[in-house]
């Protein structure tokens, strides 16, 4: 209705009817600010996004200030009238939002648990494009209680993880376990310029491309991304190896295990590259985080402060995996977790050979992560969905399952894939009936 009305005042102004406007409308080129009147209840996941942020971090009040500009072409199959934003900002950190506008005209977004929903004040149709500002102040926790640890300031590190607005759709946070309740498509660029108001290190899924003579304004840039995470200290000291073509950083402040931590991150990365296929980003980045759990992103991972000595070969190995198995190949983590929580535990059971069975009893592996209880998510999602995936490879032989794999990491590279997707690509890989056997039983959603 904007676009029209601004089409209808040019039109008068020059002299022409404005019952001319649908036909000036429809003969105009698809191109920026491409909304038009209308309305369909729809959103999409299937879209191009690219993000310039500027994120402002204050050290010293643990507060931050984010103001991202989105530019987002409709490549789905259908018109769609809103966006849906996730930002863990809105659950955990005191969101202030500030007015949101769709090709610069304020509109009125809403918070709905952990996502912005953005209306568009019209319809985006296929090929369009449109962009979107959303502007927010958030404060940080200062604890690593609950999901605390995921957008904090303690132990000396800043953890700020899902803090940028991204594609994604409305998906509920809060859950009876540590599920990640995320959803998000990979991006072509992320442009991220860093403010603070002291010298800070910064661990991110980007490369750095720019930092300010007084060290205060640093800018990193990402390629083929599905978020964005921005972990901060003023003490990091790195460490690296390089891995093949790649290059594998520990990001550590003092007492941390960081010989360790290379040393397991650079075995386990060599293995999965082997088995899985080429890492895409030239530096793979293992960081220390305040604590909590350990978690993955694109180009980076989250080792805990204070992590048991005896699980850290387990737990890099795990979130190393998680660079190919969410991170490459993308899926709904939160409505089919087995997808890659399941994958990523198994190849890195595999590779350190710390195969185990299962402490609670058997079930289906195809519920969301909503579905389980906190006893027995980690048991079943990743120890009984891993050792299924075992049993695959077992009835296959080894050769024909990791020819599989690494044939469904290509098909689906930045993609977002599905449960039903990746069972199919090892079902088509043999002449064992798979899906009858040994996957029916598990997944009778999918069969």
């Amino acid at each position: 209705m904007r676009l029209l009305l601004a089409i209808a005042l040019a039109m008068a102004a020059i002299g022409l009817p404005t019952s001319a406007v649908s036909t000036a409308r429809a003969a105009s080129p698809v191109g920026v600010g491409d909304i038009v009147a209308g309305s369909v209840d729809r959103s999409s996941l299937l879209l191009r996004a690219t993000y310039d942020v500027r994120l402002k971090l204050s050290w010293s009040n643990r507060r931050i200030r984010v103001d991202a500009r989105l530019t987002v072409t409709n490549t789905s199959s259908r018109s769609i009238d809103r966006l849906e934003l996730n930002t863990i900002a809105a659950r955990l950190g005191n969101i202030r939002l500030d007015p949101v506008t769709v090709d610069g005209v304020a509109v009125k977004a809403r918070r709905s648990d952990q996502t912005i929903i953005v209306p568009f004040g019209g319809v985006l149709p296929v090929g369009g494009t449109t962009k979107v500002r959303v502007q927010f102040g958030a404060d940080l926790r200062t604890s690593l209680a609950g999901s605390n640890w995921l957008f904090t300031k303690a132990n000396g590190v800043v953890d700020l993880y899902r803090w940028l607005p991204w594609v994604s759709r409305t998906t509920p946070f809060t859950r009876p376990n540590f599920g990640d309740p995320f959803v998000t498509p990979s991006s072509p660029f992320v442009r991220v310029r860093i403010v603070t108001d002291r010298r800070l290190v910064f661990a991110t899924t980007g490369s750095r491309v720019s930092k300010s003579a007084s060290g205060l304004t640093q800018t990193f840039e990402a390629r083929d991304v599905r978020d964005f995470t921005v972990t901060a200290a003023t003490d990091y000291r790195t460490n690296s190896r390089r891995v093949g073509n790649n290059t594998v950083v520990v990001y550590y402040r003092r007492g941390a295990p960081s010989a360790a931590m290379l040393d397991a991150a650079a075995d386990a990365f060599k293995a999965f590259e082997a088995r899985l296929g080429p890492y895409p980003y030239s530096t793979f980045k293992v960081v220390q985080s305040a604590g909590g759990y350990g978690m993955e992103s694109p180009g980076l991972i989250w080792i805990p402060t204070g992590v048991n000595r005896s699980n850290l070969r387990y737990l890099v190995a795990h979130e190393t995996a998680h660079q190919w198995f969410y991170g490459i190949v993308g899926n709904d983590q939160a409505r089919e977790p087995f997808t890659d929580e399941a994958a990523a535990d198994f190849v890195a059971r595999y590779v350190t050979g710390l195969k185990r069975g299962s402490r609670c009893s058997t079930g289906r592996l195809d519920l969301t992560i909503y579905k389980y209880s906190s006893a027995c998510y980690y048991e079943k999602v990743h120890i009984q969905g891993g050792n299924i995936l075992d049993s695959a490879r077992k009835m296959m032989g080894s050769a024909a399952f990791w020819g599989a794999m690494r044939a469904y990491v290509a098909a689906n590279r930045y993609g977002l894939s599905t449960t039903a997707r990746l069972l199919d690509a090892l079902d088509d890989a043999t002449s064992k009936d798979l899906g009858g056997t040994l996957f029916a039983p598990r997944f009778p959603r999918i069969y």
